[in-house]
């Protein structure tokens, strides 16, 4: 329906005159928000569509021209209205034709349907002025009206075929129903704001009162786009333009609607200028290049949740349109025909749009549900869904047993090829292991590389049937000869029993079973028996004590003399820990520093040892001057950069020489050394601490680290002395070891002699020192100082 329709139904006489031709209706002008530029992918450069600059300059000076020729009020105000509006919509379909062209396929569509409505915009004015000059007075016919009609559906679908709009059908009808929401509250507004109370419209008849879809459809089109705007995305430079063009439109439409209603419009009005400036903008809008992403699949920004009003965006007028309504009745309680209509058909809306809410949080539910429960890389199970399945199979009654699965030596692959082949690698197992226990059980990943299967019921498959196809299934097949590391797997194996108060239970000795499998030899499974239950409990309740004992004082040292071969004098002592513990006695070293390595309680207990050990030695410095202690310290403690703090703290508290302090090192521990560790060992000998290379030859070759080592000193390990006497290849490695740690100017100690006859080959070797129960057992500090008789 034109304007013409509600000048016309308000009651005007608008007499036949060529240059009285009416405005037409406004067409939709369309912003559309753009997605930011990802953070990763190429880059497309695309050249910008620019407009020629001649038909710029030309629009310009024609909407100029119109501007000048309204206001001034000059004869023929309505021709050269409706003669600008046609060439610049004319110029704004140019314009978006030619962009489509030059931007990427995404864009497309939108700038066609945006094409679409210039050219519709151009047509209905084209036709209304031909059949107005051609003696048509007013003509208001259904090819006009069916014409800027269509316009506003091409408008329409542009916006919700631009890049931020939803990808769903749902997702575009729920915004459409936004739009259309505000569109049908500002009927009863705009009744009551403009049409009521003015005498000289006849506003019982609907059709008289049409005007009023004008300033509706604007502001339901400005609410898709607010709609579909996202607030993490950035606006796109033409937005902006856009926008604006919009916004005229609006405000244009609006003024338009009141004057008509007051009887006070007449064509030519100086409001006619706004829509060829409209679609000026249009037309600038295009000359900006488009987004690098233009399809929305920017995944590196973290939508924020909208703002309230965002959301209750549609809603808002309805409050208003209820008062409205209230306001709209009439003396004898009577509702206007056209406002009982307009409610009636926004209730439907509301109630549709309220439906697609129910049904998108419908899924949204489902969604939550898969990624809480869900495993988003294997798409297994995960813990929390299988603790669940786990307490109601117990809660049931039913047998139940559970395989607890920990991949062997996935770190490698991880460490290797890096955490993408891993994923790729962890996701092909756990499809071969699905495949495996298919209907026998469930299966789930907990975490990492960690795995569990629950069987319940009737049990078709034993466990232990099931670990070993699960092993079976873990070997690697063809195609996994190109990752270079096969990873195998450990399971151990628990069955429900009346030992077990709840699921946790359970799941602790399926982790026994699982670390007991690791401990013999891997690739294997195990179930959990009452002397392994009993051995991890044991073990957890040392581990605990342990953690008590250099707090509580538990720890001491004992000293075992390093002598020189010689002269029988003691040149050194190593300090060696006991633990006596207050259940089970006295406790040797290999009873609890390894699960003090495995614990991290080695670090404290390392610097206990290294401040006792050099208080101890301040106290036989003055019968044994040129006595050194030794301290063994662990490979953990190595890589630690406040060692050098630790040491220096220890010697100066103690006021002992840092050349009487030896650190001794295991070999394992030097080979896996760093050079932050080399650069670590060198600045304690600029401190003047000795450093000796513990238990030489039977850890990896060290002949290479002799040269970047800074060490003092090689101890023979007790391996190769015990077999003196009775095996020549043992006298050739002690021999070989001597001369090489001669070359590099080391001293040598022999460990481990125990029998005259070990003493007097290491003696004819040339051995400097010695160290074994025959020099002296390991004691207080106070047999420091006594020479070997």
């Amino acid at each position: 329906m034109s304007r013409q329709d509600v000048k016309q139904a308000a009651g005007e006489s608008t007499p036949a005159e060529p240059n009285d031709v009416p405005p037409t209706p406004t067409d939709p002008t369309l912003l559309t928000p753009v997605p930011r530029v990802p953070a990763a992918g190429p880059a497309v450069a695309v050249a910008p569509a620019r407009p020629g600059r001649a038909g710029l300059t030309a629009v310009a000076a024609v909407v100029l021209l119109e501007a000048f020729w309204l206001v001034a009020a000059l004869p023929g105000a309505a021709l050269v209205s409706d003669l600008g509006g046609l060439l610049v919509a004319g110029w704004a379909t140019v314009a978006c034709a030619r962009v489509v062209r030059r931007h990427p396929a995404p864009l497309r569509r939108f700038w066609t349907l945006l094409a679409v409505t210039m050219a519709l915009a151009a047509f209905g004015r084209a036709i209304w002025t031909v059949q107005r000059l051609g003696g048509g007075d007013l003509p208001h016919t259904p090819l006009v009206w069916a014409v800027f009609t269509a316009g506003i559906l091409t408008g329409t679908a542009a916006l919700l075929c631009s890049p931020s709009a939803p990808r769903t059908a749902v997702g575009r009808a729920r915004k459409l129903l936004d739009g259309v929401i505000v569109a049908l509250a500002l009927v009863p507004i705009g009744w009551v704001l403009v049409f009521r109370g003015v005498a000289a419209a006849e506003l019982a008849d609907p059709a008289r009162t049409l005007g009023l879809l004008y300033p509706m459809f604007d502001l339901m089109q400005l609410t898709i786009l607010v709609a579909v705007s996202g607030p993490a995305r950035q606006v796109w430079r033409p937005m902006s333009v856009l926008a604006a063009s919009l916004t005229i439109r609006v405000v244009a439409d609006v003024v338009y609607v009141s004057l008509v209603a007051r009887g006070d419009y007449a064509a030519g009005h100086p409001i006619d200028l706004c829509w060829p400036l409209s679609y000026l903008l249009i037309g600038l809008a295009t000359r900006n290049p488009p987004p690098l992403d233009c399809d929305g699949t920017d995944d590196t920004a973290e939508s924020p949740p909208p703002p309230w009003w965002r959301v209750a965006l549609p809603y808002l007028p309805v409050g208003g349109a209820i008062i409205a309504v209230v306001l709209a009745r009439r003396p004898t309680g009577q509702t206007p025909q056209l406002v009982f209509v307009t409610m009636m058909v926004l209730l439907a809306a509301l109630a549709l749009r309220q439906g697609l809410a129910a049904n998108e949080n419908l899924r949204l539910v489902a969604r939550l549900r898969r990624l809480a429960y869900g495993d988003q890389l294997t798409g297994l199970p995960n813990r929390l869904l299988f603790n669940r399945r786990l307490r109601l199979a117990l809660r049931d009654g039913r047998p139940v047993a559970v395989l607890l699965l920990d991949l062997d030596g996935f770190k490698q692959v991880n460490d290797r090829f890096g955490h993408a082949t891993g994923d790729t690698l962890l996701t092909g197992l756990a499809a071969r292991m699905r495949a495996v226990v298919d209907g026998d059980g469930t299966i789930a990943r907990l975490g990492g590389d960690e795995f569990a299967v629950l069987v319940d019921g009737d049990r078709p498959v034993p466990p232990e049937r099931l670990a070993q196809r699960l092993l079976d299934a873990l070997q690697p097949s063809d195609g996994d000869d190109d990752v270079g590391v096969h990873p195998s797997a450990s399971i151990g194996i628990a069955e429900y029993g009346p030992q077990h108060a709840s699921h946790s239970d359970l799941l602790r000795d399926a982790d026994i079973a699982m670390y007991a499998a690791k401990a013999a030899g891997k690739s294997a499974y195990r179930t959990c028996t009452p002397a392994l239950r009993e051995s991890a409990v044991s073990r957890a309740e040392l581990i605990a004590d342990l953690r008590r004992a250099v707090d509580e004082e538990q720890l001491h040292l004992e000293f075992q003399p390093i002598v020189d071969l010689a002269t029988g004098a003691v040149r050194s002592a190593e300090a060696l820990v006991r633990w006596r513990h207050p259940r089970l006695g006295m406790l040797p070293p290999a009873r609890f520093l390894p699960l003090a390595e495995e614990t991290g309680l080695i670090l404290p207990i390392d610097r206990w040892v290294i401040h006792e050990a050099c208080r101890a030695a301040a106290t036989w410095r003055d019968r044994a001057p040129d006595a050194t202690v030794a301290v063994n310290i662990a490979a953990a403690h190595l890589r630690r950069p406040d060692l050098i703090a630790t040491v220096t703290a220890a010697t100066a508290s103690a006021g002992l020489a840092p050349r009487a302090l030896t650190l001794e090192l295991t070999e394992s521990a030097l080979i896996e050394g760093t050079d932050a560790v080399l650069e670590r060992l060198r600045q304690l000998r600029e401190l003047g601490i000795q450093i000796a290379i513990d238990d030489f030859g039977t850890g990896y070759s060290s002949l290479s680290y002799l040269h970047r080592i800074p060490a003092t000193e090689l101890k023979i390990d007790r391996s190769f002395v015990a077999r003196l006497g009775a095996d020549d290849r043992a006298y050739a490695t002690v021999e070989m070891v001597t001369r090489l740690a001669g070359a590099f100017d080391l001293a040598v100690v022999a460990e481990g002699v125990e029998t005259e006859r070990q003493h007097e080959a290491i003696t004819a070797i040339g051995c400097p020192r010695g160290q074994g129960y025959l020099y002296g057992r390991p004691d207080g500090p106070a047999m420091v100082g006594q020479n070997r008789a």
